[in-house]
């Protein structure tokens, strides 16, 4: 019995996220499906974390227990041309037999683009979300670095989160590790994108902080309040969730 570690890639447009869900077309039960039909084995893919609708990956990494005894180049290939087009597996490799790609993470990296114009460019409309009046960059980068380091972020955390309610375990305490804002005169298109990198995020945890932080940059939240917020635990005071297709998961850490 093998143990398979896969990283993928894919444009999240299409699809309701990443976990397998009853009549809506996912990334996990389309890969599991391009698996079975290649391996004749039923197979359970284990995430390394669960993206939402419209949320895409540059780097998910997931893992597989099979029997199969096709060679790992061989395997890529063939569940490429097995899955469409928007989901590509970049890699394989053999991994120790308790790997398991959630269990095992130490952390991601996301980040989140958006453009501030008028007029969206239709070619960014898939992978950025739009700001159309302007935006107070350094207001926006003032907050960051209020987000290093462990905090309750409840005041960032959906609805249905997966620890939410729970008495045990780490709750909605998450550490953030780095938080960065690159400006769009850095980017070729004129993409502005907030990389965050930490050892979890809750559900919609990386699109409230965002949205918080469009608050601030159009004025309607003041930089110095952005600590309350945060210290507040109340979902209530931050701001709109932003738009799931400027998010993508770039990267899952391990030891």
């Amino acid at each position: 019995m093998r143990n398979i570690k896969l990283v993928l890639a894919y444009d999240g447009t299409c699809y309701a996220g990443w976990q397998r869900q009853k009549g809506q077309p996912t990334i996990q039960e389309l890969v599991e499906a391009a698996i079975a039909a290649l391996t004749r084995e039923k197979v359970i893919l284990h995430g390394a974390g669960r993206t939402d609708a419209g949320v895409h990956a540059e780097g998910m990494v997931a893992n597989f227990h099979s029997r199969t005894g096709i060679p790992l180049a061989g395997l890529v290939k063939a569940l490429n041309n097995g899955l469409p087009p928007d989901i590509r597996v970049l890699s394989a490799e053999n991994v120790a037999n308790d790997f398991h790609a959630r269990y095992n993470a130490r952390g991601k990296c996301y980040e989140y683009s958006f453009i501030v114009a008028e007029i969206m460019p239709p070619l960014l409309l898939r992978y950025a979300a739009q700001v159309a009046m302007p935006l107070d960059l350094d207001a926006m980068e003032a907050c960051l670095p209020l987000l290093v380091g462990s905090h309750d972020f409840t005041s960032f955390e959906a609805s249905g989160s997966r620890e939410s309610g729970r008495s045990e375990g780490k709750g909605a305490v998450r550490t953030i590790f780095t938080c960065r804002l690159q400006r769009a005169e850095e980017d070729a298109d004129g993409i502005c994108r907030l990389t965050i990198a930490g050892d979890g995020f809750l559900r919609h945890m990386v699109r409230n902080i965002v949205g918080t932080l469009f608050a601030v940059g159009t004025g309607r939240i003041a930089p110095h309040e952005f600590a309350g917020i945060l210290a507040a635990r109340n979902r209530a005071q931050a701001g709109a969730t932003a738009p799931a297709r400027g998010l993508k998961l770039k990267e899952v850490f391990y030891e």
